[in-house]
């Protein structure tokens, strides 16, 4: 189930970015970040084996790099930086679905000011609080959105292992 999670997510990601506008001063409300919200979600599929899931996600990362940013190895680090910060999370608070949004909105905010904070050392883009605010603004509806769906999903449907 976190394969099939991972993998639609990935593929709505380019797919959405296609059609919404990904420009710096012209992001739509519904940004797409899903795969890091998958990131997040499929922690407990794997909490007793942490070793696969951070192979998995660094894997995606690579993954995500190579088709969508053209970053190598940028998004691999990443997202294993973001793998650890939601295992730290997973072990020290219980989820319930009100948890979880505040949960993915702080993983989507982390990510975010991660990133750009590496585009700004590195003098890629010009970023300002003003850039960063906004961009975690036009990130957030459609991601806890899509965050929420996926953590009700996998929360109340019969499978192996459960969330919380």
């Amino acid at each position: 189930m976190a394969y099939v999670i991972l993998i639609i997510s990935f593929l709505l990601d380019g797919i959405l970015t296609n059609y919404l506008p990904f420009m710096v001063n012209d992001l739509s409300y519904f940004t797409p970040l899903l795969t890091i919200v998958a990131i997040s979600i499929i922690y407990p599929f794997f909490q007793k084996e942490e070793k696969k899931y951070f192979i998995t996600i660094l894997i995606t990362g690579f993954l995500y790099d190579l088709f969508y940013t053209n970053l190598l190895f940028t998004n691999m680090i990443f997202f294993g930086i973001l793998g650890l910060f939601t295992s730290f999370f997973y072990k020290k608070i219980s989820f319930n679905p009100i948890t979880y949004l505040i949960f993915l909105f702080l993983d989507i905010c982390f990510y975010l000011l991660l990133y750009d904070f590496c585009l700004f050392l590195f003098n890629i883009v010009p970023l300002s609080i003003g850039n960063i605010t906004y961009q975690i603004t036009h990130s957030c509806i459609l991601n806890l959105i899509y965050g929420e769906v996926l953590y009700l999903l996998c929360k109340y449907f019969p499978h192996k292992r459960r969330l919380n």
